[in-house]
């Protein structure tokens, strides 16, 4: 199986199964002496991780990382970063009751037929468990653009119809939709609910913000901020779409409306409206990039459905065992973990690495 690994520079590659020993990933190209911890990891692995709250799925993982390498004296040598996270409570037997049979909207059928084999605990290698080591790697782009301002803020801006109105970046934390709007979070966790209870599920859509990241980041032509940003964005779990600034409602506009007007103010260009999302022909312009992800409902709902069986036979099958009954919640780190990935790579790309002992030179 190969393309596990994402990145040019700021290169990382993820392994292991949801039902296996552990989870992880190793990161290569984390320039030297860039202070990283295994709390600075666990903060972002704790907003990601399972059974927080009755709106996620209740699988009761710790996910207590452990740095392997590339750690020494709280500093970061310029070797791999390798990281692990011990799996604790997977439970496979629900799932060997089910080993023959593919399971609507999942990864089962298409990874036999490709494969000729596929691990049916919990998903394996297509499980959202992977994302795990996604996350910790995030953590480290973090690290490494935080001393200059690079600020990363996601949210649940809307689960099925209900749509956020206020953008609290403050809020997200202390509720567990993660909503920037405290109104419209209780409306949606009230809705996340009444699925779980119905054995059914939400899907919704995330918001995400860049700020604080200087105009002159992004290599055309193929490797533009807005692309890299979708297509990282793309391999998450149930993403189904990726828009940057106006995206989709931005085609009802006329170019008059939709061109982003400039100005210079103290001598700096200004801009009077950020429809672009931030970026112009791939390259970060020095507005927040914004963009929003589609998240489809939960695939795994305990609900009869019909299906085929490895023998290519008509059959049904019901989805048993514990099971996030609208992902947007915990989709919100990793999707951070993802662009602060992303941003980073770019970044080492424009600025190259610091010589020992220098740190960052400063942003354009």
């Amino acid at each position: 199986m190969a393309s596990n690994s994402f990145g040019t520079l700021f290169r990382y590659t993820t392994w292991g199964e949801s039902h296996g020993p552990a989870v992880g990933v190793v990161v290569d190209g984390v320039p030297s002496l860039v202070e990283i911890s295994e709390a600075d990891i666990q903060k972002e692995l704790d907003r990601r991780r399972p059974g927080q709250s009755k709106l996620v799925t209740q699988r009761q993982e710790t996910d207590r990382c452990e740095i392997l390498s590339g750690v020494f004296r709280g500093k970061t040598t310029g070797a791999p970063v390798s990281i692990m996270v011990r799996n604790q409570d997977a439970q496979s037997v629900k799932y060997d009751e089910i080993e023959h049979l593919y399971r609507p909207g999942h990864a089962d059928y298409v990874y036999d037929y490709k494969y000729g084999h596929r691990d049916h605990r919990g998903g394996g290698r297509s499980s959202a468990r992977e994302t795990v080591g996604r996350v910790a790697a995030g953590a480290i782009a973090k690290n490494i653009l935080a001393p200059h301002g690079v600020v990363f803020r996601a949210g649940v801006i809307s689960v099925k119809d209900i749509v956020a109105k206020e953008r609290n970046w403050d809020a997200v934390e202390q509720n567990p939709v993660r909503c920037p709007d405290p109104s419209a979070a209780a409306r949606m966790a009230d809705a996340i609910d009444a699925a779980r209870k119905s054995t059914d599920s939400l899907g919704g859509v995330v918001e995400l913000v860049i700020q604080g990241l200087p105009a002159g980041i992004g290599e055309p032509i193929y490797d533009k901020l807005d692309a890299l940003l979708a297509y990282g964005l793309m391999t998450l779990n149930a993403v189904k779409g990726v828009e940057i600034g106006s995206g989709f409602p931005g085609t009802l506009m006329t170019g008059r409306e939709h061109n982003d007007e400039m100005e210079m103010r103290n001598g700096r260009v200004i801009f009077r409206s950020n429809h672009a999302g931030g970026i112009l022909a791939g390259i970060s312009t020095g507005q927040d990039i914004v963009a929003r992800i589609a998240i489809k409902p939960t695939a795994s709902i305990a609900q009869r459905q019909d299906t085929v069986n490895r023998s290519g036979e008509n059959d049904g099958v019901l989805v048993e065992g514990r099971h996030d009954p609208c992902l947007c919640p915990r989709a919100v780190p990793i999707v951070e973990a993802i662009a602060a990935a992303v941003v980073c790579d770019l970044w080492l790309r424009v600025k190259g690495y610091p010589v020992a002992g220098t740190g960052f030179a400063s942003p354009k």
